[in-house]
């Protein structure tokens, strides 16, 4: 806290390019920059209750705060402030930092508490103040010194007057925690602190980095590396050191730029904070910190969860009129259930379809596949996805029964390891399969599908890890490679030469629904990231803000709600061949131009990389509707197909977007360079032992390599970070080999 004991000091704060451009900030709707205003304290009193730290003498002064007033009365409450300005003492009168009501200052009445005075001037205004504000150690964010923001100053505000023989009051203070004898000391003075060699500058810099203001990048750092907690009196100095050590390769190793970046954690005295600056400037630096990475990567992922529209905890917002298939079968949960229905029940529907391609924008032929994964936490209500899939599936798992029985009978006639007496029936066809067969019986139901008129396959399961006993090998591998092959359509099968085994290949046809929890989801597809497998998925959540744990209450599933289903089932099972709509190609390929920019637009390459078979989904289902509506294309389905999209986009970058947008710009680092290079040269700037590996073994090289990793430590071409397990390359070499990549 420093007095602040002119007009000049006073304006000169207020009119900071800083200051200006951080209002403007906050006024746009950036809520987080608000912190970085200017914070002015009007009432201050000595001693233990009521002083705030640095002040030693009493303000003459109360600083009253009017908030939350409607537009249309801000206008009549200023006049009526102004009117009582000799009655009241007005000293001061600003329009708050929002914009949405007033901080005034008033002359105290000598005798009054502080809530007595603010209670007084409320009644002399007939105006509520905020009660939140009613403290002694209230601070106030201050506004600029432009004249729609400032609206009246007195220069009384300023004046010293005499308590007592020893003491004397000074208003106003501002909130920077200094020693109490460095109290006289004047606000945007250039003198020199004792602990640091530069002023409290009033230098505007950058507010953000490459797009993300420091306040996210202060957020996310504190999310990653201290759960979630700012520094506390404990441990301000180790964690600002390190948060200094680590931004000042994104604040242009400046220390002014760093002291208006960092804030003055709990009360950390803004000298000792200095210092801590000055002492990671002058630390030895290996590169780009590896936590400074991880935020960055973090911020760019939650960039792409914000280009899906929605927000960190919302997803995008289901369109309120949905086209008529859709409607029903989500009618009979609540609206936190829709969406994650709405998306659940096309494979579903898909399956109901036989020999049916649909031709892209880009004249490339698709059936409907899809794999949806529900993603929710543990408890949540997944299982409300399962009576509207039950009832589509219904006719076909009736169509199913006759099935399994002649092939009960039929593997009676002909036990197995003997000749067989009869061939087995082609016209067989099952196409409900549970979550525990061999590759024998699964192979059969590919080729008996494709053999019976192109069908589908379809499973669901409660949780995803139950996918791999869908075959022998019964591996997260193997579930990735059926995926992949699925969604394009590609062959599958097997080729035996003896008598009694299962031949045949065939196109994979395989719809599924499976649910998972997010760290499940997370380490199921852990491997599977970057290499094409979850952009095939049509991934769900639920996310529930109402803060309500009570089970939800379900409509009723019944013979009306199947003879409502019935028409649109029926449609689908009688397509056939390959079916076009002009408006769904117009819209698929709009949607792939918006993407591109939106990629661009938020920096962000996983959304990218994801958008583009999320449009392939998309369009999908908006075929699907378009045959279940007798082949007619509407509004509704189109902007079902716009929100299924960024859905779709949203629940992967949310889930799965950090580690793909990390993944990726890890193998630009990789093939940045070409002509000869070297190992080193290969391997990002900061790599694990595993990636090292890694990268060893695809050169042809042999042994664990540890002497290398010693001789390029030795030579200083790299160091290794004890508290990141990481290798990274250091700046010499970076300099000497890299050039303009420093």
């Amino acid at each position: 806290m420093r007095p602040v004991e002119s007009r000049e000091s006073y304006l000169k704060l207020r009119g900071s390019k800083k200051q200006k451009a951080t209002l403007k900030a906050v006024r746009e709707g950036d809520e987080k920059q608000k912190v970085h205003l200017l914070q002015m304290n009007y009432s201050c009193l000595p001693g233990e209750d009521g002083r705030l730290k640095g002040s030693t003498r009493m303000s003459t002064s109360v600083g009253m705060d009017i908030d939350h007033i409607a537009d249309e009365e801000l206008q009549q409450l200023r006049e009526r402030i102004l009117e009582k300005k000799e009655e009241l003492g007005l000293l001061m009168l600003e329009r708050s930092a929002r914009g949405h009501g007033y901080h005034l200052v008033f002359r105290r009445r000598q005798g009054l508490s502080q809530e007595e005075n603010l209670q007084w001037a409320s009644d002399l205004l007939g105006v509520e103040f905020d009660a939140g504000a009613k403290d002694i150690t209230r601070v106030f964010f201050t506004t600029t010194d432009d004249a729609e923001e400032l609206l009246f100053l007195d220069d009384r505000l300023f004046e010293l007057e005499e308590v007592n023989a020893e003491e004397t009051s000074a208003t106003p203070l501002q909130c920077y925690s200094s020693k109490a004898d460095k109290s006289t000391r004047l606000v945007g003075q250039a003198n020199e602190l004792p602990t640091t060699d530069y002023p409290l500058s009033t230098t505007h810099y950058p507010l953000s980095y490459k797009g993300f203001a420091y306040t996210d990048i202060l957020h996310k750092y504190w999310e990653l590396f201290n759960d979630g907690k700012e520094p506390t009196e404990g441990d301000r100095d180790t964690l600002t050191y390190q948060v200094a050590c680590d931004l000042r390769h994104i604040c242009g190793r400046n220390a002014e730029w760093l002291d208006q970046v960092i804030p003055c954690y709990d009360g950390f005295p803004l000298e000792e904070k200095r210092q801590k600056i000055q002492n990671a400037l002058a630390a030895k630096s290996e590169g780009m910190p590896y936590r400074l990475k991880q935020v960055l990567l973090a911020l760019r992922s939650t960039a792409g969860v914000k280009a899906c529209g929605g927000t960190l905890t919302t997803p995008p917002e289901m369109p309120k009129k949905l086209p008529p298939l859709v409607k029903l079968l989500t009618k009979n949960v609540p609206w936190f259930y829709k969406p994650a229905v709405a998306a659940a029940v096309f494979p579903a529907l898909a399956a109901h379809l036989h020999g049916v391609h649909f031709r892209y924008w880009d004249n490339v032929d698709h059936e409907a596949t899809f794999m949806n994964v529900l993603i929710g936490r543990q408890s949540i209500g997944k299982g409300t996805i399962k009576k509207p899939i039950e009832y589509i599936m219904e006719d076909i798992r009736q169509r199913d029964i006759p099935n399994r029985q002649r092939e009960a009978e039929w593997k009676q006639k002909n036990p197995g390891a003997k000749q067989k007496k009869d061939p087995r029936p082609t016209d067989i066809c099952i196409q409900m399969l549970i979550d525990n067969l061999t590759d024998a019986v699964f192979n059969q139901r590919i080729v008996d599908a494709h053999n019976n008129g192109q069908r589908f396959l379809f499973t669901i399961v409660d949780e995803i890890d139950a996918l791999k006993k869908v075959t022998s090998k019964g591996t997260t591998d193997e579930v990735g490679l059926l995926i992949r092959k699925a969604f394009d359509n590609a062959f599958a099968g097997q080729e035996r030469v003896g008598a009694d085994s299962v031949s045949g290949i065939a196109p994979l046809r395989w719809n599924f629904n499976a649910s998972t929890t997010p760290p499940n989801a997370r380490k199921f597809f852990s491997k599977m990231v970057n290499d094409g497998t979850v952009s095939r998925l049509d991934v769900a959540t639920i996310i529930r803000n109402d803060d309500n744990d009570e089970a939800p209450i379900l409509g009723i599933y019944d013979h009306t709600f199947a003879q409502e289903l019935k028409p649109y089932l029926d449609r689908l099972e009688a397509a056939s061949g390959l079916i076009e709509c002009p408006q769904a190609q117009r819209l698929s390929f709009e949607m792939k131009q918006e993407n591109k920019e939106a990629a661009g637009l938020y920096d962000s390459e996983a959304y990218r990389v994801l958008s583009y078979r999320a449009n392939v989904i998309a369009w999908l289902k908006g075929m699907v509707l378009y045959v279940a509506q007798g082949y007619k294309w509407t509004k509704e389905i189109a902007e079902f197909v716009r929100w299924s999209q960024q859905y779709n986009l949203w629940c992967k970058m949310l889930y799965f977007g950090q580690q793909l947008e990390q993944e990726l710009r890890e193998e630009v680092e990789i093939q940045r360079q070409s002509g000869p290079r070297n190992l080193l040269e290969l391997l990002p700037d900061e790599f694990t032992r595993e990636q090292y590996r890694q990268m060893r073994q695809s050169q042809g090289k042999g042994g664990d390599g540890d002497s290398t990793l010693r001789t390029w430590a030795t030579r200083g071409h790299i160091a290794y970070e004890e508290v990141t397990g990481r290798y990274c390359k250091t700046e010499a070499y970076l300099k000497k080999f890299k050039g303009s990549r420093v």
